[in-house]
């Protein structure tokens, strides 16, 4: 199975319905569908392109892990809630858009821990107005990252956010109140344009 097309029918797909399909390169999600599972495409490791419809409001935890040959994603602004390590480890990953109204961050409405950890190819991150938080080691090791817009919306960048991305070079604006522990730990180059005393978010 090489190619799948989800029935205009489906509004939600479950838990780990795809995971492991390792032939699987190709999916069509209708307009519909609010809702992608825990694991769904999980280990589909020759999954090339997927188009996420701007009906979905929430991408599970380990929804896309490990699907090494991923491209490139387009998060539409109706998600508000992507699961920790979602596109962990797709180590082909090259762009990522996250649209208005997404939180990165650990709680309900978010992007979760480490949802971009290990996209050893990602260059760059556009992370368009309205996010208010970055959550722990969103993007944690990704050690092709070069640019990251972060938007005067957000107030608060987690733990290891950044940690590890060896090329980035990034500003944070101002309007950041609190940065983790080693948010930029390892980055190239970080300017902040406003003050920040006590943690070693830099070290």
């Amino acid at each position: 199975m090489q190619s799948v097309t989800i029935p205009n029918s489906v509004t939600s797909i479950g838990r780990s319905v795809f995971s492991g399909c390792t032939s699987l390169q190709s999916v069509t999600i209708p307009n519909g569908v609010t809702s992608i599972g825990r694991s769904v495409f999980s280990g589909c490791t020759n999954l090339k392109s997927v188009e996420i419809p701007k009906s979905v409001t929430s991408i599970g935890a380990f929804a896309f892990s490990d699907c090494t040959w991923l491209l490139s994603v387009e998060i539409p602004k109706s998600v508000t809630s992507i699961g920790e390590y979602a596109f962990w480890e797709c180590t082909s990953l090259k762009s990522v858009t996250i649209s208005n109204n997404v939180t990165i961050s650990n709680n309900s409405t978010s992007i979760g821990e480490a949802a971009f950890s290990g996209c050893t190819s990602l260059k760059t991150v556009e992370i368009l107005n309205s996010v208010n938080s970055i959550g722990e080691c969103a993007f944690y090791n990704c050690t092709n990252l070069q640019s990251v817009t972060i938007p005067n919306s957000v107030k608060s960048i987690g733990d290891s956010a950044f940690s590890a991305c060896t090329a980035l070079e990034v500003t944070v604006p101002n309007t950041v109140e609190k940065v983790g522990l080693y948010s930029f730990a390892h980055v190239k180059n970080v300017k902040y344009q406003g003050t920040l005393e006590g943690a070693p978010w830099g070290a």
